[in-house]
């Protein structure tokens, strides 16, 4: 089976080798537009990954100008295609938006999230998923199934064959939040638990023993890629809005931040315990 693509992904790695090919022969862009006739704009908008429909002959006149070789310019027709391609989000656009975070996350190796209000997306089940998008009346039920099937699609990547590495960091509060239907969250909690088995999965809770901790500022999503010209990108959300970060500074600070807390949080087989303590604690409270 074909691996899944993101077309985002592409775009990056196309700019990014066009950028080394440039520097390697030592020309600015302006000039390497001018010498290859491809409009300034246009080369600006390639090395800049922000070209989605890039012209054949534009890659071939680049390829010429820098003496690619027939391996080299075939790789970059190829990614060039492979940047017009669209993935199953691209029917979520009301969803996600112009920030896709599942055109990331389809080629990541790892996925590191740390969350402080609720569960991971990527660990929810519908009916707790649908509770979040439900809560506090900010989406009607029509909105609230959109969310919950796009978070849904997201999920398949987790048991795929070669799945990425999750790498989960859970804010005790998101475990403790009570909701209208306790069952709710009595079966999300078993779901992590039956989640945290998978080769490929790690859970961390972060308890309040913790104290004040390298997290305080909110939750985000730390994505890695296997390949050099893929540099790792970090994920933030608003209520009305997405970021991706991906200026190599920034992005370290994340993977710092995400380092303090996994040394704060319980390693994965007290988290586990503290986990089925919370789920025994609330049958209990409900069987009272």
């Amino acid at each position: 089976m074909q691996s899944p693509i993101s077309p985002t992904v592409r775009r990056r790695r196309l700019a990014r080798e066009l950028r080394r090919l440039r520097e390697t022969h030592g020309l600015k862009l302006s000039a390497a537009a001018k010498q290859a006739k491809v409009p300034l704009s246009t080369l600006s908008n390639i090395e800049n990954a922000e070209a989605r429909r890039i012209k054949a002959r534009d890659i071939d006149a680049l390829a010429d100008l820098y003496g690619a070789p027939d391996e080299i310019r075939a790789a970059l027709h190829e990614l060039s295609r492979e940047s017009k391609e669209q993935g199953w989000w691209s029917s979520y656009k009301d969803v996600f938006g112009g920030n896709a975070l599942p055109d990331f996350e389809v080629e990541a190796s790892m996925i590191r999230s740390y969350e402080c209000m609720v569960i991971p997306g990527l660990l929810q089940t519908p009916e707790y998923s649908e509770a979040v998008f439900l809560g506090g009346g900010a989406y009607s039920e029509a909105e609230a199934k959109r969310h919950v099937d796009a978070r849904m699609q997201r999920q398949h990547i987790l048991g795929r064959h070669k799945p990425p590495r999750l790498w989960a960091v859970i804010d005790e509060g998101a475990l403790r939040r009570e909701l209208d239907d306790p069952s709710i969250m009595r079966d999300q909690l078993q779901h992590l638990l039956n989640m945290a088995t998978r080769h490929n999965i790690d859970i961390q809770v972060l308890p309040f023993s913790a104290g004040m901790h390298a997290g305080m500022s909110g939750s985000f999503v730390l994505l890695d890629f296997p390949g050099e010209l893929d540099p790792s990108l970090v994920y933030t959300e608003t209520a009305t809005d997405s970021l991706f970060v991906q200026e190599s500074d920034a992005v370290q600070r994340y993977v710092t931040i995400f380092s303090h807390l996994n040394a704060a949080a319980l390693r994965t087989s007290r988290t586990i315990g503290f986990i089925r303590n919370i789920l025994e604690s609330n049958e209990q409270h409900e069987s009272a």
